[in-house]
């Protein structure tokens, strides 16, 4: 008759098997494992938290405190945020006036970078670095010296360009005050916006679509496929899902901050803050009155709504 021998488990529970490691601990296992690759990463990641997690994070902190740069910073609570939704209307006015731009030119110049893109990846190739150039050029060139080309284009006396073809064409008897018009200024800061919106999203629509392979749409013309917008929808398009989602991103970031184009065109603060956005708000608050607490309160709310747009697009594109 044979014995068995039956060994405690180290945890004090014999013949129980031992509890798997925490999430952390897996965590921690595989940074120990895959050091190198982390000592890599580390110059990035240091950047990244001194020169973005934390002043997000001193943002939050000072939302809810006065500063004015020149004494020590006090704790109020929510005023900054009750005065930003009761009190300021000239905020609330940004933001209706934020939103109208976004919502306008994020789809707009969403769809237009993309269809742009798809146009030049079918012309050869080398004619496609001379008109990605034309497109691009705008993106890259500074906001001032953009602004010296459409104040002679949408100048208000007869020497600005737009007034002058008008009135030669008999559609205005009298120039049209573009830029001081309340009526118009949103217009025309939409109109500079999608002529300067053909940018980092832009090339990489044009890279992911040179990249989709030429064995997908041999198999599609096999399959019935015989029109190009049809290759557009059922091959193009979820071939370059990763560049649409990250255009998309871009799209929402440059569309919530718009700020440089509506200062150098319409002035700041423009004519009954017709043209005054979130981010010049902020501007305002922080290196015009040096009111830094309520500017804090005031970015957090913008980073709140970033999020809240790119979580939603990472829920449409972001999926499989």
């Amino acid at each position: 008759m044979s014995s068995e021998i039956i060994v405690p488990a180290e945890s004090g529970h014999p013949g129980l098997p031992a509890a798997e490691p925490g999430k952390w601990a897996r965590l921690w296992s595989e940074i120990k494992k895959n050091k190198v690759s982390y000592y890599f990463l580390a110059p990035f990641l240091i950047l990244f938290t001194i020169f973005t997690i934390v002043p997000i994070i001193m943002s939050v902190v000072l939302s809810f405190s006065y500063y004015n740069i020149i004494e020590t910073p006090r704790f109020i609570g929510f005023s900054n945020y009750k005065l930003l939704f009761v009190d300021d209307d000239i905020f609330l006015q940004a933001v209706g006036i934020t939103l109208k731009f976004a919502f306008i030119t994020g789809p707009v110049g969403y769809i237009l970078a993309f269809l742009l893109a798809w146009l030049i990846s079918q012309i050869p190739q080398r004619f496609r670095f001379f008109y990605t150039l034309c497109f691009y050029l705008p993106s890259i060139t500074s906001a001032v010296a953009m602004s010296v080309v459409w104040l002679y284009f949408f100048a208000g006396d007869r020497k600005g360009l737009l007034n002058h073809w008008l009135i030669q064409l008999g559609i205005l008897n009298e120039p049209y005050l573009f830029l001081q018009n309340v009526d118009s200024i949103v217009p025309v800061i939409i109109i500079v916006s999608l002529w300067m919106n053909m940018g980092v999203g832009f090339l990489a629509f044009l890279a992911g679509l040179q990249n989709v392979p030429g064995d997908l749409y041999e198999a599609g013309s096999i399959d019935g496929i015989k029109y190009r917008w049809q290759q557009l929808w059922y091959i193009t398009v979820p071939s370059v899902k990763p560049q649409l989602l990250f255009g998309a991103v871009m799209q929402v970031v440059s569309s919530l901050t718009v700020f440089d184009v509506s200062m150098r065109l319409v002035g700041f603060p423009s004519p009954l803050y017709a043209g005054h956005t979130i981010m010049a708000h902020l501007f305002d608050y922080a290196f015009t009155r040096f009111e830094m607490g309520y500017a804090s309160a005031i970015a957090v709310l913008l980073f709140f709504l970033m999020f809240g747009l790119n979580r939603l697009i990472f829920r449409v594109l972001g999926r499989d």
